[in-house]
Formats: structure tokens, C-alpha cells, sequence
């Protein structure tokens, strides 16, 4: 992980969450612990969202033989140029 500028928010959280975090959290501060859980979360919303657009993407191939390779072919000219 980079270094990154910190700045300081306020934000409300459930006491439940805060219980978990204080449980979890090990030698971490609080504050490391709650960064490093949204990361993750920011991280796996993203690889979400990726394999629903790869879903997306691919379900809209031919079912075909020669549909897919024209399909794969055009593809692969277009990510060339990219």
C-alpha cells in the first residue's frame, strides 16, 4: 500500500461496528484497522463490478462457431488498437 496523504473525517458508525473493529483489530489503532477494511471493501466493490462487466461482455458473444471466432477476431483487433 502507498503512502498517502491522511486526512482527518468524522463519520458515524454502529456501535456494533465499533465493538468489531475494537475486537479485530489486534496492535493496529482502531483507525489503521477501519482504513485497512475499506480498502478491501473499495478493492472487492471494484472486482464486483469487473466481473459483472466481463459477464456483461461475454454474454453478448454468438453462440455460433463462426460467429464467436468473427466475435474473438474483431475483439482482438479492437483491444489491439486500444
Amino acid at each position: 500500500m502507498s503512502l498517502a496523504a491522511k486526512s482527518t473525517r468524522t463519520f458515524s458508525l454502529d456501535k456494533q461496528l465499533l465493538d468489531e473493529i475494537k475486537r479485530t483489530k489486534g496492535s493496529l489503532s482502531e483507525s489503521k484497522r477501519v482504513n485497512d477494511l475499506l480498502h478491501v471493501a473499495l478493492e472487492r466493490e471494484k472486482r464486483e463490478a469487473l466481473e459483472s462487466e466481463i459477464a456483461g461482455f461475454f454474454a453478448s458473444a454468438p453462440s455460433g462457431h463462426a460467429e464467436r471466432e468473427a466475435f474473438e477476431s474483431s475483439t482482438a483487433i479492437s483491444w489491439a488498437r486500444e
